[in-house]
């Protein structure tokens, strides 16, 4: 199977030529580039040419809204999928179904499902949810299992411990169903995604480690009677040499000062999330010793929730860690950079070109389904 990539959107206006802070519970830090449909569009019309699959939008309250951006990012690239977040529990599910078939529609197939459960309950409080993390991850168990359904076409009468519908039917079904990719690393979230999704995506973390969650994904996925494919949220720093690479990564490194370290520790570590704090874990808040396994770097996530770590060398270093990643399981990786405009270029025009000549990776096809 050829290797998978996807470029990063950043909707919150963060982007510049700093690592731009935030997420998870921690405000966003000041960012070079003011979001804006023709920067977003400049892109998405990079990465699509670069050979990129499809675009992550993020979603929260530090960001403009996935579905509405999405749609409007849609209409100016052509072939280029978007991994739209939906959020359990802040739409109904037969809501949700309904607008991801007509996403799925218009766009020519072009839509992906990231599932965010909500890591932060501080954040789920201000969309008025008021459950406990372990209710979030039991509520979008029954949420997802009404949605496939949906899409399924069936009528869908479910009375559950969180979600009732009666009567539920889609009467225009998605033309093809989308794929649903999940995120998450606690009990809860293994068995959820292991029941309900096509991909499972974890964080950057060694290759070790990220094959050890890969295979207990995979025991639960079997106990299931399905099989998943897995991906990895990343940051990537290539250049012509490793000597250029890690320059830019101490560049990076040296805009980013003690005091803005304290602070966004100190929040992050508040973080629900048991994916956040093995990402504190690896950078320990500390600038020192920051490579974490050859070419993996932690230091984005000293001020950034979420994806804290980069892959680092040159294009055929960065290569060979994603070769590293592929021979644990990983056949997807979703990337950004900063800024994510010249970052696409850097990684389409320097890296791609080397796992095509391995034969780990074919350009997408004009006019392909996003997921496939």
């Amino acid at each position: 199977m050829s290797l998978k990539f996807d470029w990063f959107l950043p909707t919150n206006g963060g982007d510049g030529r700093h690592v731009v802070g935030g997420g998870h519970g921690v405000e966003a830090g000041p960012a070079g580039r003011p979001v804006s449909v023709e920067y977003l569009g400049q892109i998405a019309r990079g990465a699509e040419q670069l050979g990129f699959a499809s675009a992550l939008v993020p979603t929260g309250a530090w960001c403009e809204d996935a579905w509405v951006t999405s749609a409007m990012i849609s209409e100016v690239s052509k072939r280029l999928g978007f991994l739209v977040a939906m959020r359990p529990g802040l739409m109904s599910p037969t809501l949700a179904a309904q607008m991801a078939t007509s996403f799925q529609n218009l766009s020519g197939g072009r839509l992906l499902i990231n599932v965010v459960t909500g890591g932060e309950s501080a954040e789920q409080r201000a969309f008025g949810d008021f459950l406990d993390k372990e209710a979030r991850y039991a509520r979008c168990d029954e949420f997802l299992t009404i949605v496939r359904r949906l899409w399924d076409g069936e009528r869908v009468d479910f009375e559950g411990e969180h979600l009732h519908v009666e009567g539920a039917q889609l009467h225009q079904l998605p033309q093809v169903r989308p794929e649903i990719q999940f995120g998450g690393s606690s009990p809860a979230a293994g068995l959820v995604a292991a029941k309900h999704a096509d991909v499972y995506l974890t964080w950057g973390e060694p290759p070790a480690a990220v094959g050890e969650k890969v295979r207990w994904i995979r025991e639960l996925a079997a106990q299931e009677g399905r099989e998943l494919r897995y991906g990895l949220r990343v940051h990537v720093i290539n250049r012509d040499t490793s000597e250029e690479a890690w320059a830019e990564a101490d560049r990076l490194l040296a805009g980013i000062d003690d005091a803005t370290i304290a602070k966004v520790q100190e929040g992050l570590a508040r973080s629900e999330s048991v994916g956040q704090q093995r990402m504190l874990e690896l950078n320990r808040g500390d600038r020192d010793k920051l490579e974490i396994h050859p070419g993996l770097w932690a230091g984005v996530g000293l001020v950034r929730g979420g994806a804290g770590t980069s892959l680092v060398g040159s294009h055929e270093q960065v290569a060979d860690l994603i070769e590293e990643y592929r021979e644990v399981g990983i056949d997807q990786f979703v990337l950004s950079a900063y800024p994510h405009l010249e970052g696409a270029y850097w990684f389409g025009e320097g890296v791609l070109p080397v796992l095509e000549k391995r034969g780990l990776w074919k350009r997408p096809v004009a006019g392909a389904v996003a997921g496939a």
